[in-house]
Parts: C-alpha cells; sequence; structure tokens
C-alpha cells in the first residue's frame, strides 16, 4: 500500500507527466490494456439498474471508456454525459479536464458515477485520492476503479531480479509496487464509501520478445515513475535478464508470456436507501441457531 510523504513521495509526479505527454503519440499502439479495463466496466455498468446522469472518467487517456461504451448500448443508455479527464492534456480531441493527480479540485456531490480504469496506480496519496473521489460522488453515487495488481509483469520483475543479483550481487527496485485486493478494499472502507466490493482477473499477454513488453510500458508512459531512481541498467544485466525470461517463460511456439493481473473495485457514497449491515441483537435468529438447524 503506497501513501504520501511530505519528504519523500513515492513518485516523482512531474516525471510521470512527462512521459505520458511524450506517449500521446503512442499510447494508441499498446492501449490494449486500457480497452479491456474499459470494456469490462461498460459490462457492469449495463447490469446495474439505474441511471448515472453525469459520469466522470478520471484517466481517459485516448478515450477507451468512451468507446466500450458507444460499443455497449445497455452502458451508453445509461450514462447521459462523460466529461473525460486526465493528468495532462490532448490525449483526445473529447477530452474536457487536465486534472493535478495530487488534487482533483473537483466540487462536491458534482457526478452521479466516477470511473478510473487504471488511472490511479501512480498517485502518492491513493486514501486522499479515493476521499476526494468520495466526495465529488452524490450520495448514491458510484465509483469503479481498477489497478494493476501485485502481479503485474511478474516474469520481468523475476528475470531482472534474477538476473542483477546473478551479475552485481544486488538487485535495485525497478518496478514500481502494485496494491493488493484486499489492501484496495479496505481503502474504499476508510475512504466512506458504502458496500465496497472488490475482484480480481488475472490475463495472459503473449509477445514475439520480451523487450517488446518493454516497448509497450514506454508506448503507455509508464516508466522510470519512481522519484528515488536506480543506477542505470547494465547492459549485461538487460541481455541475461531477457534470457533468463525466454528461459522461463516462452511457450511451445517461441513466444512469451506477460501476466497482467487487474484488481477491480466498487463502493457507493453513502445514502439512506442502502443496505445497512444489522446491528448486535437484531437478527431473527442467532448464529447457534442457525448453525444447529444445519445438522
Amino acid at each position: 500500500m503506497h501513501t504520501m510523504s511530505a519528504h519523500a513521495p513515492l513518485f516523482n509526479m512531474d516525471r510521470y507527466r512527462q512521459h505520458l505527454r511524450r506517449a500521446r503519440r503512442t499510447y494508441g499502439q499498446a492501449e490494449t490494456f486500457k480497452q479491456l479495463v474499459a470494456d469490462d466496466f461498460a459490462e457492469r455498468i449495463a447490469l446495474i439498474n439505474r441511471p448515472f446522469d453525469l459520469a466522470l472518467d478520471l484517466g481517459c487517456r485516448t478515450g477507451a471508456m468512451a468507446r466500450a461504451l458507444e460499443a455497449c448500448p445497455d452502458a451508453q443508455a445509461k450514462i447521459k454525459t462523460l466529461i473525460q479527464a486526465d493528468w495532462v492534456a490532448d490525449f483526445t480531441p473529447d477530452q474536457d479536464l487536465v486534472l493535478d493527480p495530487d488534487h482533483f479540485a473537483l466540487k462536491d456531490e458534482q457526478f452521479h458515477l466516477i470511473l478510473a480504469g487504471l488511472s490511479l496506480h501512480v498517485i502518492n496519496d491513493l486514501p486522499g485520492a479515493l476521499i476526494q473521489i468520495r466526495r465529488a460522488l452524490r450520495p448514491d453515487g458510484l465509483f469503479l476503479g481498477a489497478v494493476y495488481g501485485p502481479n503485474t509483469l511478474q516474469e520481468w520483475r523475476d528475470s531482472l531480479m534474477t538476473a542483477e543479483l546473478e551479475l552485481t550481487g544486488g538487485a535495485a527496485q525497478r518496478f514500481a509496487p502494485l496494491i493488493d485486493v484486499r489492501d484496495l478494499g479496505s481503502l474504499l472502507q476508510r475512504a466512506g464509501l458504502a458496500l465496497p466490493v472488490t475482484d480480481i482477473d488475472t490475463h495472459v499477454v503473449r509477445y514475439d520478445h520480451p523487450l517488446a513488453v518493454l516497448q509497450d510500458l514506454r508506448h503507455l508512459g509508464e516508466t522510470l515513475m519512481l522519484s528515488t531512481s536506480p543506477a542505470p541498467l547494465k547492459k549485461a544485466v538487460l541481455v541475461r535478464a531477457v534470457e533468463i525470461y525466454q528461459d522461463r517463460y516462452t511457450d511451445s511456439d517461441g513466444r512469451v508470456r506477460a501476466t497482467l493481473e487487474i484488481v477491480t473495485a466498487s463502493g457507493w457514497a453513502p445514502h439512506d436507501s442502502q443496505q445497512k449491515p444489522l446491528r448486535p441483537g437484531e437478527a431473527d435468529i442467532s448464529l447457534a441457531e442457525a448453525l444447529r438447524t444445519q445438522n
């Protein structure tokens, strides 16, 4: 779990935004992950039996969420207006807002639905961001978010660490820490979101070469975002890491595997109409009685 430190923030947001600006030209070449999550969000929205007049796409990038809604009429019909926002400008001609990732500056109780698909994993103060999201939701408004889980790119993490240990005797932190499903559920509760639900999906993406995985990360602007940068990776270590990757994670057809783990979470801004847990003593029968009825 990562939280903001006034002295040593985990992520260098200026550097990250610089990488995102460069990635505007290449993002669409590697947007498979983003579109995968957006399509999943659209399917979930289609199953909810209520409208969302004003929705915010927090981290719109090149418009994957808008495209997913267009492809899913049952979901599109639920949303009257979709506001598209990101940390930098001009990802898509339809982008409406540029937000500061440290302080969104959204009006209280403004949105009926806030969507954040793979856009919160580099926020320094994730608990604070979720509180801002909860405040920006109208009562009984829905937050639906997805982040990369800790097993994402486990193949590259393993290969690089093994290669560095083998050739240098130590291993630097070269990948950002990622939040797991239990921690994300706890953060939703801490932010004051009601009825939190979390789930996790694992996808395996296949590439022609391990370096193609890193190329996709560069196309997405998802490289070198940590505040404390490790020493440059030596060529010999990279070459050895590729060898290890190919040895351990190559399929019979010669292609290599890359794991994508997605943690999805939802929570509602509190409202009197929502179901609430019974207080002690309010149940019709005791747990002991319920258990006896099963015997």
